[in-house]
């Protein structure tokens, strides 16, 4: 339980701490960290304490990006609830390499989902829009694609960080791993 609160704290302070960083100079693209906390705990959590998180994560997250523009609502409260479970449902179905010790692959999918979030805010806002025009060119494609490179570079500091937060609490997020020394 010490260790989830910990998450959500982490989570509300990356939040934080992501308004504050400006956009990449030459891309554009924003630092997003609540993500790379959201999908560690994705990772280090149970299936029911990752859906907690994403509903809290996703109700954080909107709280700040609710768009309505001219009384049109173009993103809307609760759908990156819906997101972050769904992304961290595809986290977790890595979790058993994680728990063996294994970070890699979920360093690179930290990079991936942190990019469908973006598109995906990129086309809530274009389907809510009249008319609806995909614009895709480089801009866009960076924007969306930048994203998810700087998450696969900060998530191994970050998974590491939380990784150690934990041990210090004395939450166990790689049980397979401590069962296999043991013997």
């Amino acid at each position: 339980m010490i260790f989830f609160v910990l998450l959500l704290v982490a989570m509300f302070l990356a939040l934080v701490l992501q308004h504050f960083i400006p956009p990449l100079p030459v891309v554009g693209s924003r630092v997003l960290l609540m993500p790379i906390v959201m999908f560690y705990g994705a990772l280090a959590l149970p299936t029911p304490g990752m859906l907690v998180l994403a509903f809290c994560g996703g109700i954080m997250w909107d709280a700040l990006h609710v768009q309505i523009i001219k009384g049109n609502v173009e993103i809307a409260l609760g759908w990156s609830i819906v997101l972050y479970a769904t992304l961290g449902a595809l986290m977790g179905g890595f979790r058993p390499l994680f728990q063996r010790g294994r970070w890699e692959i979920h360093c690179l999918l930290s990079g991936v989902c942190t990019s469908m979030i973006v598109l995906s805010e990129y086309l809530m806002i274009t389907f809510r829009r009249e008319p609806v025009v995909f614009l895709f060119n480089k801009e866009i494609w960076w924007r969306i694609g930048g994203a998810g490179l700087v998450a696969v570079l900060l998530s191994p500091f970050f998974f590491f960080t939380l990784n150690y937060l934990a041990f210090l609490v004395g939450y166990d997020t790689q049980p397979a791993r401590n069962i296999k020394r043991s013997r």
